[in-house]
């Protein structure tokens, strides 16, 4: 069953976080960051991690899983009509993360210097305050 344009837009305004407005993205986006880089503190050090740097511990597996979800950051870009070398420098930056992030064990370490997921979303709200005043958020 295919859904029109009108009805997929009828759907997601019953749901928070669903449009394809830039707020929206935003917010999407905004989260996944946090979900991928900044989830968890360990304690000793106050470092915020996140599932990139855990789920990488994971030998290909976990490389995939988290370059998808850094992919679909890069997706998001894509749908606010960001630039082609926008585009172009938040790819590298997951490509660099997902290559050195596979070598055994000094991967693990850079996984945990390295955020991509924090510069790409850097990108973004660079060009959503630019382009798209009205979703600045007060950051405290």
């Amino acid at each position: 069953m295919r859904v029109s344009p009108d009805q997929f837009e009828r759907i997601t305004q019953g749901l928070p976080q669903m449009g394809r407005d830039p707020a929206s993205i935003r917010q999407r986006v905004e989260a996944m960051e946090a979900v991928l880089e900044r989830v968890f503190v360990i304690p000793g050090i106050n470092r915020p991690v996140g599932l990139d740097s855990i789920v990488g511990l994971v030998p290909v597996v976990g490389d995939i899983v988290t370059a998808a979800m850094g992919a679909w950051i890069v997706w998001e870009a894509r749908n606010l009509g960001m630039s082609k070398f926008q585009l172009a420098r938040m790819a590298a930056n997951v490509g660099i993360d997902t290559l050195l992030g596979a070598v055994p064990i000094a991967g693990d370490l850079f996984d945990f210097l390295y955020r991509s997921n924090t510069k790409n979303l850097r990108i973004i709200k660079r060009h959503l305050d630019k382009h798209h005043p009205s979703t600045v958020t007060i950051e405290g």
